[in-house]
């Protein structure tokens, strides 16, 4: 293999997907069932905008608006400031625990499951076939099921009512080592190979030749890590104040009654805003990959 990897990459984007031809007609069809599917699946988000700046009396009225608002107000959104304004905590140090918490989280995802299944997608070593099976395995059990051990382990480890509490548990998360696992066996072991004949460590080819190549797999394990950390509320290993989460704090106001259901929408809308627009930057970028990238044609 003399190509460098470079080239190769270069090569393998340059190759053209073949497409079936369709008909005009069959577009056009295509085109009508998904733009119903996905006005359906924008209805649910447009109703918790709406909800958001709605009155109390729209959010009752029935039968319901979905996705209209006659009085359009900001009063849910001044109501939520106030109440936590009576806090003794202040909702900047809420949403710094929050940022931190899913910063390190995702960060440590993507590192450590990417690092961990390259040698098992690349290399046989013995045991590799039995801990690939024990990662399909461990994906069977929902987070109720290793809530009780879990526990058990951080505190173990004395690291209860803190970050890393909540931050290990989902680093230690199998769902990104499988993932990370499955794109990187497509990649062919030529380009590997070449990039060691030219002199690369292992490090290097990791990061300078897989990683790139494995951009959908980690942009899709982005996005998943920002959703699950974002919401979590800490609730079984967190309990100073002073380190809990937005969500916690958010959760506790909206759980208040039905005289709160105005800042409740707002609450949602504000819990929606990051994992939505993170998906929505993310996944222009996953189709792009997908569409141009060599692995896939």
């Amino acid at each position: 293999m003399n190509k460098k990897p470079g080239k190769i990459i270069k090569y393998l984007k340059g190759r053209k997907i073949r497409r079936r031809n369709r008909s005009l007609g069959t577009d056009i069809a295509l085109t009508l069932i998904l733009a119903i599917f996905g006005a359906f699946s924008a209805l649910p988000l447009l109703n918790i905008v709406a909800n958001a700046f709605k009155p109390m009396s729209e959010i009752f009225l029935f039968p319901p608006k979905l996705i209209t608002v006659e009085n359009p107000t900001f009063n849910n959104f001044f109501d939520l400031g106030n109440i936590i304004e009576g806090f003794d905590i202040t909702f900047g140090r809420y949403l710094f625990n929050t940022v931190f918490i899913t910063g390190i989280g995702t960060a440590g995802t993507v590192l450590l499951g990417s690092m961990a299944a390259f040698p098992l997608a690349k290399y046989t070593f013995p045991g590799s076939k039995v801990m690939s099976q024990i990662i399909v395995y461990s994906l069977m059990f929902s987070s109720s099921v290793t809530a009780i051990p879990a526990y058990f382990i951080m505190s173990g480890l004395g690291i209860i009512d803190t970050y890393w509490a909540v931050v290990l548990p989902a680093i230690g998360g199998t769902l990104g080592l499988y993932l990370m696992k499955n794109f990187m066996v497509q990649i062919p072991d030529e380009m590997i190979e070449a990039a060691k004949i030219d002199g690369a460590g292992e490090l290097k080819v990791f990061f300078q030749v897989v990683m790139p190549l494995c951009k959908p797999a980690w942009i899709t394990l982005i996005i998943l890590s920002i959703q699950g950390l974002w919401g979590n509320s800490g609730g079984d290993f967190i309990y100073s104040e002073e380190l809990k989460p937005l969500s916690y704090v958010l959760s506790q106001i909206t759980s208040s009654g039905i005289a709160r259901t105005g800042v409740s929408s707002a609450v949602s809308l504000i819990m929606l805003i990051v994992p939505v627009t993170v998906f929505v930057i993310s996944q222009s970028n996953v189709i792009e990959t997908m569409s141009t990238s060599g692995l896939k044609g």
